[in-house]
């Protein structure tokens, strides 16, 4: 039986791997897939991706896609949505659902500025005071997907309370 995710997160180009093995224990926490889109700012052997995920990246479903292109036609069917501090929607206004693709840029240049443009529609943020930049990474992906689960009512059908 193929692999049937409640939801997808993409990391764009992610360059720390505690935040990616952070990400990767939330994903197998919620049945979600981890994609990462090349190029990574380590190798997806490193130590420090396995430790940050403890003994849970065995259950990990992911995949590395090696552009955003080809990232693009394998979840072609999906709807994506655009985390950015640049973003003026917030998460919250949105209706988020099961199979949505929920995607992150890296640590340190966030999305590309052309595919925020294409997509403004898309894109959301996750609110904080002014006084933050923004949030670290893998706590971003937390929140945003179980608020997905939680608005498709997965949370509570599919998840252990």
């Amino acid at each position: 039986m193929p692999y049937d995710p409640l939801l997808h997160i993409v990391l764009y180009q992610p360059e720390i791997p505690y935040n990616t093995g952070s990400v990767g224990r939330t994903c197998v926490a919620l049945g979600a897939k981890l994609w990462l889109v090349r190029p990574l700012g380590f190798r997806v052997d490193d130590y420090y991706l396995r430790r940050a995920g403890l003994d849970y990246w065995q259950h990990l479903e992911w995949e590395v896609a090696d552009d955003w292109p080809s990232l693009v036609e394998q979840l072609a069917e999906r709807r994506f949505w655009y985390f950015s501090k640049k973003a003026t929607q917030s998460y919250l206004d949105v209706p988020l659902g099961r199979g949505d693709v929920l995607v992150f840029g890296s640590e340190s240049k966030g999305l590309p500025e052309k595919l925020l443009t294409e997509q403004q529609e898309h894109c959301l943020r996750i609110p904080t005071r002014d006084d933050v930049r923004s949030l670290n990474l893998s706590n971003s992906v937390a929140i945003a997907a179980y608020e997905t689960l939680r608005q498709s009512g997965d949370l509570a059908g599919q998840l252990r309370l």
